[in-house]
């Protein structure tokens, strides 16, 4: 594995860099407060490519690679966590989707305007009681001459409320339980498809949320990705790669909340000098470096395995693991260093805390990624 990034990974992380500080900066307190999607902020991500990273450009992406999609995604939700995930559901769960098994006709309808930026795309797995138990789907597809008819209800979809493609999990056939299940892409403006009420989030809040239902959707053959019965195995095999991207979106919140710390020891003065000159406030910095450093490297690991077409399912699992359980002691122990300033709005970092959160809990629990890990030391 080579340490050394090239000119074009280095190109793009400061690409992102400056965009998240220009672009996405300005009003990131504001809309968090006010829980406003940033519609010109991602279409003016869509613009520099970042939309559809590892999609080819002959279907609309950039053609980049995983590692420089890692890069720029840590510098976006280093700002903005909420624009990190709404990129991080486009590019990861589905845009590789359709890229990974659509046909040409599904590339050319579904995937260039996602890839391009000029469409959004939603996930949609986890229903009311099917979450970290995937397999439990209850959102049927009956086929019905060259069509399939959808009902059910999906939970938690990010990107729901404004999303153009519907990325939906279906059963097709109850008797094969998780081997029953299909893939169909959904426009917005299909009959029967609505979108619930936006959900009033602890944190990543300029991010939508919302419930999806399907009352008797109606939708072509040619709308089902692969075959039937392959849903499942889509799901899990896109949640793997979407895992690097949250993984990276975790390490952004986590290196957001050092930078906050160290800059504000510097300043802060206690006892006649500055709060860095306490070994107590030292020791805090140096196990949020070594921790960051750690989840970074695991998290570009996985990247690079899948770059190289190695195996990172693992990878990705531990990357995510460590990432999200250091964004969230990160963000506390940047609250704890400022004090009563840690606390209120002005300083930021208590938005690290509310962010960081949901990174051990979505596209896989803390719990199921140590399943993951466990079941590939085990397999052998």
């Amino acid at each position: 594995m080579d340490f050394n990034f090239t000119e074009e990974q280095i190109a793009i992380r400061d690409t992102a860099r400056d965009f998240a500080r220009n672009e996405i900066a300005p009003s990131a307190v504001e809309r968090d407060i006010k829980a406003e999607f940033p519609f010109d902020i991602i279409k003016k991500l869509g613009e520099f490519g970042f939309m559809g990273m590892l999609v080819s450009p002959d279907w609309g992406g950039a053609g980049f690679d995983t590692v420089s999609y890692v890069l720029a995604m840590e510098e976006i939700s280093k700002v903005d966590a909420s624009v990190g995930v709404i990129m991080s559901v486009n590019n990861s769960l589905v845009c590789h989707g359709i890229d990974e098994w659509g046909s040409d006709e599904q590339k050319e309808r579904f995937l260039k305007p996602l890839a391009s930026g000029a469409k959004l795309g939603c996930f949609c797995l986890s229903e009311p009681e099917a979450g970290s138990d995937a397999t439990q789907q209850r959102t049927e597809a009956i086929k019905d001459g060259d069509y399939y008819i959808i009902n059910g209800i999906k939970n938690w979809i990010t990107n729901g409320k404004y999303a153009d493609v519907y990325f939906v999990q279906a059963m097709t056939n109850k008797e094969l339980a998780h081997k029953g299940i299909s893939t169909f892409l959904i426009d917005k403006d299909t009959p029967g498809l609505e979108t619930g009420v936006k959900e009033d989030k602890l944190g990543i809040r300029s991010s939508d949320t919302c419930s999806v239902s399907f009352n008797n959707v109606k939708v072509h053959k040619n709308q089902l990705l692969g075959h039937e019965g392959l849903g499942f195995k889509i799901a899990m095999e896109t949640l793997n790669g979407g895992r690097i991207g949250i993984g990276a979106q975790a390490l952004g919140i986590a290196q957001a909340s050092l930078e906050a710390s160290v800059k504000y020891s510097k300043q802060r003065k206690a006892f006649g000098s500055p709060i860095a000159n306490l070994q107590a406030i030292q020791f805090k910095l140096a196990d949020m470096a070594t921790e960051t450093d750690a989840a970074r490297m695991l998290i570009l690991h996985a990247a690079w395995n899948k770059d190289q077409k190695l195996p990172f399912a693992k990878e990705a699992a531990m990357g995510k693991l460590l990432a999200s359980k250091t964004a969230v002691k990160n963000a506390l122990e940047a609250i704890q260093i400022h004090g009563g300033y840690g606390y209120v709005r002005e300083y930021l970092v208590e938005r690290y805390l509310r962010d960081a959160k949901i990174t051990e809990i979505y596209e896989g629990t803390s719990e199921i990624q140590r399943v993951v890990i466990s079941r590939a030391m085990l397999k052998d």
